[in-house]
């Protein structure tokens, strides 16, 4: 907050100096010179807390490369940062921000329960959101199915659907037993149930011996783990992302559930550096979502990007960094669209509509916003080594696919595509 607050200042300092090169920098003089406000909510403290510090990281990072290129069609951007909490108390916050604060743009959110409740309340306010996360598939085909202002997310369970093409490429014909442990809401009821229909597509015979449903938040899974032993599966599915995770691997790594279990992680890039070598064991399927700092072929953008939160974080960046920055982005590329369109200021409308088709290059590659307003991007999920630099496993063969090939098309049936769709393994 404060980091945002210091950067809000310094773009306050300089809008005038930018103002004054508008038409060198190509862009009309135009009577709006105040800075663009962009407010951000995000989770800062629970289980998501490091979620929400990381994707902020990737908002600063784009907007100090935005601010030193000249800005937004000219505009400095300035952070206006609230806290993603609860539903009811994140949609006051949007109010706050539209109404009081009076932004341009609302980024950030990363709870799919959060998301289903805001979307309507954006809408009806006519407040351009991008949702760096929790888009699911209640929400795609039920509260949001026809979004003019919101924008969202590559659907939450491309990393499922990716996670089980892995399993049937490697893993078929090495397991008949199958068990999860997923968190008991729609993202993990749904991840579960798309890992099951994707192994019945590609006729996996698979029996499930095990189902645990951890409430979000549980930091005791003894008992989850001692039911999944009992169980005796040849393969664990579990999307489990949140600090929940690191508690589930060392409880799992001492109760030996770890010798002669396969297992899927989807999501577990959302910890990767929390889960170290000594309790989690190289041959995981292991999921990175949207970005994996250490790709052998990261282009520039990436390098500089893991090199700025390094240095300021002591850590790595994981994937809500990359949705962060490719919000940004997005937004920026669909402002500078209109504005070149109308040779004015757009409205709104107009930057909403311009964002629709937009093209950008994002911290783990490059990246599209649909016409439906659900974004295309890069994945990229592997199996685990220990043979790295660092205390923790990383991927010993990057797969990379586009979400083209994870998420149904616009206007689909996500389960109804699944049963249809030439998907490639």
């Amino acid at each position: 907050m404060d980091l945002g607050r210091r950067k809000a200042i310094k773009t306050i300092g300089t809008a005038g100096v930018v103002a004054a090169t508008l038409p060198i920098l190509g862009f009309p003089a135009i009577a709006q010179n105040r800075p663009l406000r962009v407010g951000i909510i995000a989770p800062k403290a629970g289980i998501a807390g490091t979620i929400g510090e990381c994707g902020l990281q990737g908002t600063l990072f784009a907007v100090e490369k935005i601010n030193a290129a000249g800005g937004i069609a000219g505009r400095m951007v300035e952070l206006v940062i609230e806290e993603e909490t609860n539903p009811k108390d994140s949609i006051e916050r949007l109010r706050k921000l539209v109404l009081q604060d009076k932004v341009d743009c609302v980024q950030g959110i990363v709870s799919s329960g959060v998301s289903l409740a805001m979307g309507p309340a954006a809408e009806e306010m006519k407040a351009l959101t991008i949702y760096w996360d929790g888009t699911t598939q209640d929400g795609v085909d039920e509260t949001m199915a026809k979004p003019r202002y919101v924008f969202r997310s590559t659907d939450n369970e491309c990393e499922a659907v990716m996670a089980s093409l892995l399993v049937v490429k490697h893993w078929k014909g090495k397991f008949k037993t199958i068990a999860g442990i997923n968190p008991d809401y729609s993202y993990g009821r749904n991840n579960w149930a798309a890992f099951q229909a994707l192994l019945k597509k590609f006729g996996i015979e698979f029996t499930v011996v095990a189902e645990q449903w951890p409430k979000v938040g549980t930091l005791d899974l003894t008992s989850h783990v001692a039911a999944l032993k009992a169980a005796k599966p040849d393969m664990i599915f579990s999307s489990l992302l949140f600090a929940d995770l690191p508690v589930f691997m060392r409880t799992a790594h001492s109760a030996g559930l770890m010798e002669g279990t396969r297992f899927a992680f989807p999501a577990a890039g959302f910890q990767h550096t929390a889960l170290k070598k000594e309790f989690t064991p190289e041959g995981m399927i292991f999921g990175h979502n949207t970005l994996y700092f250490d790709h052998p072929q990261a282009n520039a953008l990436q390098k500089e990007f893991v090199a700025y939160y390094h240095n300021k974080t002591k850590d790595y960046p994981h994937w809500e960094a990359d949705r962060a920055y490719f919000a940004m982005q997005a937004y920026k590329a669909g402002v500078e669209k209109a504005q070149k369109a109308k040779n004015a200021w757009p409205s709104i409308e107009e930057i909403a509509a311009a964002m629709e088709g937009v093209k950008v290059d994002s911290l783990g590659g490059p990246g599209r916003m649909r016409e439906d307003h659900i974004a295309e991007q890069t994945f990229y999920q592997g199996i685990t080594t220990h043979k790295n630099k660092y205390d923790f496993p990383t991927l010993g063969v990057v797969d990379t696919m586009y979400s083209d090939q994870l998420q149904k098309p616009p206007g689909a049936n996500f389960w109804k595509w699944i049963e249809t769709a030439q998907i490639k393994l």
